[in-house]
C-alpha cells in the first residue's frame, strides 16, 4: 500500500486543526492572512478562514484511493500568525484603542479612534527622525548613568525628547521605526529604552489614541526599565544563567523603578504604573504582584508587548537577536496568556511582515533594505535594492516599490523570498545610514 500526496479542495466548514492550507478561493492579498500556506493550529484560525473563504485547498494524503488521510505534522514553519487576524467589529477596536491616559487601568468611557495620515514621505522625514532618535538615545544613557549615582531624573528633558520623537512619528512613523532596527550590544539598555518608547508611541498612533496619550505612552516606554539601574552590573549583564537569588534580584527592578519614579516631581502616574506592572501577565503568572487581566494598567499591557518584541530582536548578553517574524510568532503564541490578545494582534498588524530596516532577499536573488511598509499590501514594501542577484554591490542603489510591478527592472522577481539578518552578504544597515545612501526623498514612492 502506498501513500501519495495530493491536493484536495474542501469547504471551510470541514477544516480541522492540523490541516495544511495551501490555497484559498480568493487571492491571499485580499485576506488578512500573513503567510501564503500554513498549518491550521487553533480554532481562531479556522473561524478566520470560514469568515473570509467558502473553500480552501489543503495538502492531504491518499492511500490507494481518493480518500485523504489526516495530514501529518508539518515541518515547523513561522505560520503561527498565519495571518494578520484581520478586521474586527468596531466596538472591539474602540475598546482597545481609546482609553484616556488618566483612566488607563479602568477603561471608562469608550470613544472613537483618531485617524492619522502620514504628512510627509519617509525620505523627507528621515533626517529629523534620526536627530530625534540620537537625542533620545543620549538622554536615555544620561538617565541610566544618573540613576546609578543617585542623581535626580530630569523629567522635563525626558518629555522634550519624547515629544520630538512623537512629532516625527505623527509626520511619518516609518523613519523612526527603521532606526529601531539598529542594534548595538554594548548600548543595549539605552537603545532598548528608546526603542520601546518609539514602538509604544507608534502603536498608540496605530490604535488611534489621542495625541496626548501617544506622548504619555512614549514617556512610559522610555522610563519602563529605569529600575534596572539599581541592579548590579554583574547581574544585569551576566551572560550565563542567573542563580535563583540573582533572578529574584533582577525581578526586583519593577519595584525599584516604581520607587525611583514616585520620587520624581511632575512625573506622570502612568509612567509609575508601567515601570511597576510591565512584567505582569494576563494569566496571573507575572510579577511583582501576579495581577490578572483587567487588573493590569492598559499602558502596561501596551509596553509589555513592545518591550518583548524589541528584546527578542536585539542581541543581549545572554541571547542572540532573532528575526522580526520569529518575535511576532512568539508574541502571537503568548496572546491570551501573557499579552493582551487584541493589542498583540494590532501590534502585529502595525509591524507587518517586513518592517522598515529589514534586510530582504527577493525570489530572483537580489537583496534590499526595507524603507517603508505598504499598508495595502504588506508583502510588497518599498525597498532600497543594494545587491544584484549574484550578491554583488550595485553601482547605484535603486529604490523600488514592489507593489508596482510595472516599475520593476526586467528579470527582477518582486516577491520577497525571506528576511535575512543584518550583516548578511556584508550588508549593514548602520553603514548605509552613515553614508546617507538609503533615503532620498525624491526616490521613495509609497503606494498609499
Amino acid at each position: 500500500m502506498y501513500t501519495e500526496t495530493t491536493e484536495l479542495e474542501i469547504p471551510t466548514s470541514e477544516l480541522r486543526i492540523g490541516m495544511h492550507v495551501i490555497r484559498l478561493d480568493r487571492p491571499w492579498e485580499e485576506t488578512d492572512f500573513l503567510l501564503q500556506g500554513f498549518v491550521v493550529r487553533d480554532r481562531d484560525e479556522i473561524q478566520a478562514l470560514q469568515a473570509q473563504c467558502h473553500t480552501v485547498t489543503i495538502e492531504g494524503k491518499v492511500r490507494n484511493g481518493p480518500r485523504p488521510a489526516p495530514p501529518g505534522r508539518q515541518e515547523k514553519q513561522p505560520s503561527m500568525l498565519g495571518r494578520l487576524l484581520g478586521k474586527k467589529p468596531e466596538p472591539r477596536r474602540r475598546n482597545v484603542s481609546a482609553r484616556p491616559a488618566a483612566n488607563a487601568a479602568t477603561g471608562n468611557r469608550q470613544r472613537s479612534r483618531v485617524t492619522y495620515i502620514n504628512k510627509v514621505d519617509v525620505g523627507s522625514e528621515f533626517s529629523r527622525a534620526r536627530r530625534a532618535y540620537t537625542q533620545a538615545k543620549t538622554l536615555a544613557e544620561d538617565i541610566m548613568a544618573g540613576v546609578r549615582i543617585g542623581r535626580a531624573l530630569d523629567i522635563n528633558r525626558a518629555r522634550a525628547v519624547v515629544d520630538d520623537c512623537v512629532d516625527s512619528l505623527l509626520r511619518n512613523e516609518n523613519a523612526l521605526l527603521l532606526l529601531t532596527k539598529l542594534k548595538h550590544k554594548d548600548h543595549y539598555t539605552a537603545e532598548h529604552s528608546i526603542n520601546v518608547s518609539v514602538l509604544a508611541a507608534a502603536l498608540g498612533k496605530h490604535l488611534g489614541m489621542l495625541e496626548e496619550e501617544i506622548r504619555t505612552l512614549g514617556l512610559c516606554g522610555l522610563l519602563h526599565d529605569v529600575g534596572k539601574m539599581r541592579i548590579p552590573n554583574t547581574v544585569l549583564n551576566k551572560p550565563g544563567t542567573l542563580t535563583p537569588d540573582e533572578h529574584a534580584l533582577m525581578r526586583s527592578h519593577a519595584g525599584l523603578g516604581r520607587d525611583i519614579l514616585i520620587n520624581v516631581n511632575g512625573v506622570n502616574h502612568a509612567a509609575i504604573d508601567v515601570a511597576y506592572n510591565h512584567h505582569e501577565r494576563l494569566d496571573g503568572k507575572g510579577y511583582p504582584r501576579g495581577l490578572r487581566g483587567s487588573q493590569i494598567p492598559h499602558f502596561a499591557k501596551v509596553v509589555a508587548v513592545v518591550d518583548t518584541y524589541d528584546a527578542i530582536t536585539s542581541t543581549r548578553c545572554y541571547d542572540g537577536a532573532r528575526s522580526s517574524l520569529e518575535a511576532l510568532e512568539i508574541l502571537y503564541r503568548m496572546r491570551d496568556r501573557q499579552f493582551d490578545p487584541e493589542l498583540t494582534l494590532e501590534f502585529i498588524r502595525m509591524i507587518g511582515i517586513f518592517p522598515p530596516g529589514s534586510l530582504v532577499e527577493l525570489a530572483s536573488g537580489e537583496v534590499g533594505i526595507v524603507l517603508a511598509s505598504n499598508p495595502r499590501n504588506r508583502r510588497k514594501p518599498v525597498i532600497k535594492l543594494v545587491r544584484d542577484a549574484g550578491k554583488q554591490p550595485l553601482a547605484e542603489e535603486i529604490t523600488l516599490d514592489l507593489s508596482s510591478e510595472t516599475s520593476l527592472p526586467p528579470g527582477l522577481d518582486g516577491r520577497i523570498a525571506r528576511e535575512i539578518p543584518d550583516g548578511t552578504y556584508d550588508i549593514r544597515l548602520q553603514s548605509f545610514l552613515d553614508q546617507g545612501l538609503i533615503l532620498r526623498p525624491e526616490q521613495v514612492r509609497m503606494a498609499e
